[in-house]
């Protein structure tokens, strides 16, 4: 094959891009009732929304149920071929069908669709006519109209497919604001990866006040630092008063500046005469990413982690939180808390 010059290359990328990008705006701008309507037909679902398509449109339709679950509305997707061997059994009285196919007449998705209207079914058709089999039997048909697809023999799908999933996607969000969904519901459905990071919670990374170190204010600085430590090394004490609040904090970084400063005597006073007042702390529920961003800003190593009624119920301690976070928010950060 002869060398082709990158001009043309990023032409021929471009007008990829422009093609599927022009149906998507022009659908934005075209969006009608029949949105609404599908919209207002998946809140109602009791059931599960079973999303269905195949070949190119089976593999939109697998995202935006994925999409769809994640966010709020119970959904799985069913495969249309095997749907006709055993797998139409999935399908409840009480679920609503949203099928894919731009020409809405693929033959699995036709096949299938007098068995849905034997169960009495709800329809959403993400298709191009309404006068096709597919919107003829939906009850809502969201039009992707007619388009010519972005391959250069206007044949691959995929100006189609971008428009199908962007509308998918549209109305699962749709859905999910108008089910109020919070960023909690989404944490629980996200736990692992990088977005279950994200959204854990202080007292999901935080040691237990079990495994902390703790002093009260009359304990000398050498008794707090000759006693054991507890199974996870902490750089940071934290001082409780006779009612078990927080009265400071006492860090390694604090000690090594006594040294520095050649007050080796205030190693026998009391800790609560070196200790810092009113460190920063977190109340418990703060988002470990808040938590994260203050480490960073604050350039600390620990945060007191307190209850409802104030006392402490853990500390986050930065060493607890590699692999966790980006490693530019763990740099070293070196000061006691303020």
């Amino acid at each position: 094959m002869d060398d082709v010059h990158d001009d043309v290359v990023l032409e021929h990328g471009r007008s990829v891009l422009r093609a599927e990008g022009e149906a998507v705006l022009h659908a934005a701008k075209v969006l009608d009732q029949s949105f609404c309507d599908a919209v207002q037909l998946l809140l109602r679902c009791t059931g599960n929304v079973v999303v269905t398509g195949i070949g190119k449109a089976g593999l939109v339709a697998r995202k935006i149920s994925a999409t769809l679950a994640s966010t709020g509305t119970p959904s799985h997707f069913l495969h249309p071929a095997e749907a006709m061997h055993g797998d139409l059994g999935a399908v409840r009285a009480d679920d609503t069908v949203l099928a894919l196919s731009q020409s809405g007449e693929t033959e699995e998705i036709t096949r299938l669709l007098p068995h849905l209207a034997a169960r009495r079914v709800p329809i959403v058709a993400l298709t191009a006519r309404r006068e096709s089999a597919l919107g003829r039997a939906a009850d809502v048909v969201v039009p992707t109209g007619s388009l010519r697809e972005a391959c250069s023999l206007g044949l691959a799908p995929s100006t189609s497919t971008s428009l199908m999933l962007a509308l998918g996607d549209a109305v699962a969000l749709v859905v999910s604001q108008l089910r109020r969904f919070t960023p909690e519901d989404f944490a629980a459905r996200h736990p692992g990866g990088s977005l279950g990071r994200q959204l854990m919670l202080v007292e999901d990374a935080m040691r237990p006040l079990a495994e902390c170190r703790l002093a009260t204010p009359s304990d000398t600085v050498r008794d707090v630092f000759v006693r054991p430590l507890p199974p996870r090394r902490t750089g940071a004490v934290m001082i409780l008063d006779d009612h078990g609040a927080l009265a400071g904090i006492f860090t390694d970084s604090d000690l090594a500046r006594l040294f520095e400063r050649r007050h080796d005597a205030a190693l026998d006073e009391p800790i609560g005469r070196v200790m810092t007042r009113r460190p920063t702390t977190l109340p418990i529920g703060t988002r470990l990413r808040d938590a994260v961003a203050i480490l960073e800003a604050r350039r600390l190593s620990e945060l007191p982690v307190l209850d409802a009624d104030g006392r402490p119920a853990g500390l986050l301690d930065i060493v607890d939180l590699v692999g966790l976070v980006s490693p530019e928010v763990l740099a070293a950060p070196t000061s006691a808390a303020a």
